[in-house]
């Protein structure tokens, strides 16, 4: 396999940014192999999102905005996968690590033929063969999974593992052609979206977190909400604080929770260690507020700040309100 193919989710032109990370990667991969970077988009909004895909460093955008791709379930974009797999020729597919993701990498695993690897945060290009690095149980090991000789092979990818970059000369958008002769039996007749109407931690630009140096739950909410909401971001928190039963683990950061890539990362009273630093390692910008000085993190943040964090939050929220005003 030379070329490398990202299927791109989404829901009337939005996609989450894992897109844009997948398709950053998708050209390293592509150079390494000695082969091109395409995404396919499919369904309604299709061509609008792929202006948006034109500005990251993708040879070809292939796209079709195709009802029936959100009228039947999941069978038309497998179909469309599979179609502009074989077009382009021996190819590594890369697929968001997300529910609908992986039940559609698990089908193009039968239509291709294709080994698949779960869950990869890196890769190796070792002679030629494609090895995904993925950590497994919970972070405890971490594989090297080697995808078996062939013309295809399939990886989902966890988000915010990968760095986004838009830029290159301007991937070119062409137009897919829908697989003839195809019949669908399963409709979506409604879909229903169920939410916190809270921002997402995985998706937000600024994360603000929470460790044990809070000393107790309540902080999370008087403390670091209201400098999350000022700063348009979300609130998360180190494993020491869920494992404490202050926040629940959909907040945990690091190696055994979720990993996120915000612009900006303020991490309050968390030491650092090497399991809550993977988690969040890609973030833009790292501000630690701690009152030791020589804690781990120290190491990392691009901006320590030495104090207690009780003083210096509420007058950094009250600042950052001020300056908004």
């Amino acid at each position: 396999m030379t070329n490398v193919l990202v299927y791109v989710q989404h829901k009337n032109g939005v996609t989450p940014k894992v897109t844009f990370e997948m398709a950053t990667q998708a050209r390293k991969l592509a150079d390494t192999l000695g082969g091109k970077a395409y995404a396919l988009v499919v369904g309604a909004g299709s061509s609008k999102l792929a202006e948006t895909l034109k500005t990251y460093p993708l040879d070809a955008v292939h796209v079709n905005d195709d009802a029936d791709v959100d009228k039947f379930l999941l069978d038309p974009v497998v179909d469309y996968l599979e179609a502009a797999a074989k077009a382009i020729g021996p190819a590594l597919l890369l697929v968001a690590n997300t529910l609908t993701g992986k039940d559609v990498a698990g089908r193009l695993v039968g239509r291709l033929n294709a080994g698949i690897c779960a869950d990869a945060t890196d890769f190796k290009i070792e002679g030629g063969k494609v090895v995904a690095v993925m950590p497994k149980f919970g972070g405890a090991a971490i594989t090297n999974c080697e995808l078996r000789p062939g013309d295809y092979g399939i990886v989902t990818i966890r988000p915010n593992a990968f760095a986004a970059q838009a830029g290159g000369a301007g991937a070119s958008v062409q137009a897919i052609e829908k697989p003839a002769g195809k019949s669908y039996g399963v409709v979506v007749e409604k879909d229903v979206e169920e939410g916190t109407g809270e921002l997402a931690l995985e998706e937000a630009p600024v994360v603000v977190a929470g460790g044990r140096g809070l000393g107790g739950p309540g902080p999370f909410d008087t403390l670091l909400k209201p400098l999350a909401s000022a700063l348009g971001g979300a609130v998360g928190a180190s494993r020491a604080a869920a494992d404490a039963g202050w926040v629940p683990y959909s907040l945990q950061i690091g190696q055994t929770g979720k990993t996120v890539s915000p612009s900006l990362y303020v991490a309050v009273g968390i030491s650092g260690a090497i399991q809550h630093k993977v988690g969040m390692r890609s973030s833009g910008t790292i501000v630690a507020i701690n009152k030791d000085g020589q804690s781990p993190i120290a190491e990392f943040s691009d901006l320590l700040v030495v104090g207690d964090a009780f003083a210096i939050v509420p007058e950094l929220t009250k600042l950052v309100q001020a300056a908004k005003s």
